[in-house]
C-alpha cells in the first residue's frame, strides 16, 4: 500500500456544498514520493493491459475493452506529469494511442450489441419490438465477424500484447523523480478547464463531434481522478460523480454508433437501417440531457493557489 500523508488537494466547491481539505490525503513529502507512485500505478494498468489481451473466445470482447480502458488511464497518468518526463513519455503515449485505435473496430463490434441490447430494454409497447430484436442479432453476427478476423491474426493481439510489454519494460527509464505535486495540480487543473470548455461548447452546440470531444475530455479527467483516487485518496464522491457522467456518455456514443453503423456498408438489413436510426438518435437525445443534467451537478476540485 502507498504512504498517505500531507494533502495534495484541499477543498471542492460547486454547486453544492464545499467538501472539507481534511478528506484528502496524499503522496507528498518529496518528488519522489509523487512520480514513484504513478510510476507504480502506470505500470499496474499495463500489467492488467497484457493479461486482458491474452483473453480469447468468449472473454475475447471484454478482454479488448478491459485492455484499452487500462490504456487509457496509463496515458492519463503520463498527463499527469505535466509534460516533465521529456520525449519518451510523448512517444510512450503516441504508441499507446497507436494501440488503442487499432483494436477499435473490435470494441465497436461490442458497443453495437451493447446498444442493441439497450434498445431490447427500453422497448415495451412501442411496437418496435421486431426491428430491436433484429438489430440485435445483426450486431452479434457482425460482433463474432469481427472475433473471427481477430483470431485468425488480421489484428495481431499478440503483437499489440508484446509491444505492451516492451512499453511496460522501458516506462520505469523515465525521469519519474522529476515530477512533482504543483505539476501534477497544474495539469490535473488544465485537464479540468479544458472538460469544462467541451463541456459548455458540445451542450451549446448539440453537434454529435462536440459531445464526442467532451466524452473524451471528461473520460480523461474521470481517469485521472481515479489515479489520485488510488494515489491519495481523493474522496468517493468524486470519482464516482465523473465516472457515472463518463460511463452515461459512453452509452450516448453507443448509440451514436448504432446510428452511424444505418448507412453504406451496415451490418443491419437495408429495410431496418433508417427506423434504427431514428430510434437511436432518440435514446441519444435523450440520455445526452440526463447527462447534461447530471454534469451540472458535479463539484469540480479547487486546487491550492
Amino acid at each position: 500500500m502507498l504512504a498517505r500523508h500531507a494533502p495534495l488537494l484541499s477543498v471542492v466547491e460547486g454547486s453544492g456544498p464545499a467538501m472539507p481539505a481534511a478528506n484528502l490525503k496524499a503522496v507528498s513529502g518529496t518528488s519522489k514520493d509523487v512520480g514513484e507512485a504513478l510510476r507504480a500505478y502506470a505500470c499496474k494498468e499495463l500489467l492488467h493491459a497484457m493479461t486482458c489481451l491474452s483473453w480469447r473466445q468468449a472473454r475475447l470482447h471484454q478482454g479488448v475493452h478491459q485492455t484499452r480502458k487500462s490504456l487509457r488511464r496509463v496515458r492519463a497518468t503520463l498527463a499527469l506529469t505535466n509534460g516533465v518526463l521529456g520525449r519518451g513519455a510523448v512517444l510512450i503515449d503516441r504508441e499507446l494511442r497507436r494501440i488503442n485505435r487499432s483494436l477499435s473496430d473490435l470494441r465497436d463490434g461490442q458497443a453495437l450489441v451493447e446498444a442493441a441490447d439497450r434498445l431490447v430494454k427500453a422497448d415495451s409497447s412501442s411496437g418496435h419490438g421486431a426491428l430491436v430484436r433484429s438489430a440485435r442479432q445483426a450486431a452479434i453476427r457482425r460482433r463474432a465477424e469481427l472475433g473471427r478476423i481477430a483470431t485468425s491474426g488480421s489484428v495481431n493481439l499478440s503483437e499489440h500484447r508484446n509491444l505492451i510489454a516492451v512499453i511496460l519494460g522501458g516506462l520505469p527509464a523515465l525521469p519519474w523523480s522529476a515530477v512533482d505535486e504543483p505539476g501534477v495540480l497544474r495539469a490535473l487543473e488544465e485537464s479540468g478547464s479544458r472538460e469544462r470548455c467541451a463541456g459548455l461548447q458540445a451542450t451549446k452546440s448539440g453537434r454529435d463531434a462536440d459531445w464526442h470531444r467532451w466524452r473524451r475530455r471528461i473520460r480523461r479527467l474521470s481517469q485521472q481522478h481515479r489515479a489520485l483516487y488510488d494515489l491519495c485518496g481523493l474522496p468517493q464522491d468524486i470519482r464516482d460523480q465523473d465516472k457515472a457522467v463518463a460511463v452515461l456518455m459512453g452509452e450516448v456514443q453507443d448509440f451514436s454508433l448504432l446510428a452511424e453503423h444505418c448507412g453504406a456498408r451496415s451490418p443491419f438489413p437495408a429495410a431496418d437501417r433508417r427506423p434504427l436510426r431514428a430510434l437511436a438518435d432518440h435514446e441519444a437525445r435523450r440520455l445526452r440531457a440526463h447527462v447534461a443534467e447530471l454534469a451540472s451537478q458535479r463539484q469540480p476540485l479547487v486546487l491550492p493557489q
